[in-house]
């Protein structure tokens, strides 16, 4: 969170929200991107928001892939949530905020007004999170392309020629970086995450095991590259999970990845399969481990653009 002056003289919070199907990303915040609602307050309040007489639970398991992020009111709910994070990490409970926040490479131009639209379909919201009353009145947003940002902060290390791969819960968005500038002609987005290795663990081990295992295993070891549980089901999910990742390979072959040309940035939640089951040169890929990359990376822009308009860091 940047707290800026607008050209109105208005303070501001300029906040980033990475908007992910796996998790909500702030600068310094990062939660689960699930929602349930209830019209009866639940017995079990752990992330409770209360907005407009309805009880949401925040955080407690991973959004659905869709095309459109402005089909239901989850993201907008998720969103609050992230703006009371960041809030509350500042001890405060109020502010104006102007909103940063992403979509993926290809989807920006196409896109991107109707989910500003639904980012500030109010001016002003009062709701409860974790119990604690907020008041947040929103001057502005910007959408950005989420993969770029995740590195706008250091892009004179691209040099020659560059993919950066940005791996998410439900997508994996493809950019080539030249000396430093972007091509925009060469920016793709594949239905490749984590989510859809998640299934294919979940797959090999209900085939070769005749189990069903908790997703929360199966995600640990993609995370981490191992869990505490038996070695059998730890060696086919080891082995599914490679396999994954030598597709999410072929893939960025099939967009002309040649790891001798050029480097290779990997950035997001799913860094972590190539860095635990990819088969690459260690030397030339580059695994960035900030989840809140892009978020942070959007902040930086938003504040870049407000002071071009008239405005001021605080």
């Amino acid at each position: 969170m940047r707290v800026m002056k607008n050209k109105e003289n208005q303070i501001i919070m300029v906040i980033g929200v990475d908007h992910g199907y796996g998790n909500m990303k702030t600068a310094s915040r990062c939660f689960q991107a699930g929602v349930t609602r209830y019209e009866k307050e639940p017995t079990f309040q752990n992330n409770l928001m209360i907005y407009n007489g309805l009880y949401y639970q925040v955080g407690e398991e991973h959004k659905e892939f869709q095309a459109e992020k402005t089909g239901d009111e989850d993201y907008y709910i998720l969103t609050l949530a992230a703006i009371a994070s960041e809030l509350d990490s500042k001890g405060l409970n109020q502010a104006k905020v102007y909103l940063a926040a992403g979509l993926p490479l290809t989807w920006v131009s196409s896109q991107k007004e109707s989910f500003r639209d639904y980012l500030l379909q109010n001016d002003g919201v009062d709701f409860i999170f974790h119990g604690k009353p907020y008041h947040v009145e929103f001057v502005g947003a910007d959408i950005f392309p989420q993969g770029f940002a995740a590195v706008a902060y250091r892009l004179q290390d691209f040099k020659g020629i560059n993919m950066l791969a940005d791996i998410g819960n439900g997508t994996m968005n493809i950019m080539y970086i030249n000396n430093s500038r972007p091509v925009e002609k060469k920016c793709f987005t594949e239905k490749y995450g984590t989510h859809q290795c998640v299934l294919a663990v979940r797959e090999n081990l209900l085939r070769q095991m005749g189990t069903v295992v908790d997703d929360l295993f199966i995600e640990q070891v993609i995370r981490k590259g191992t869990a505490d549980i038996g070695e059998k089901y730890l060696d086919v999910m080891k082995t599914a999970a490679r396999d994954y990742t030598a597709q999410i390979f072929r893939k960025l072959r099939e967009h002309e990845y040649n790891p001798e040309l050029m480097r290779l940035y990997v950035v997001g939640g799913g860094s972590c399969m190539v860095e635990n089951f990819g088969d690459y040169d260690r030397n030339r890929v580059t695994i960035i481990h900030d989840i809140c990359a892009a978020a942070k990376g959007y902040e930086m822009l938003a504040v870049r653009k407000i002071q071009k308009n008239g405005g001021s860091l605080v």
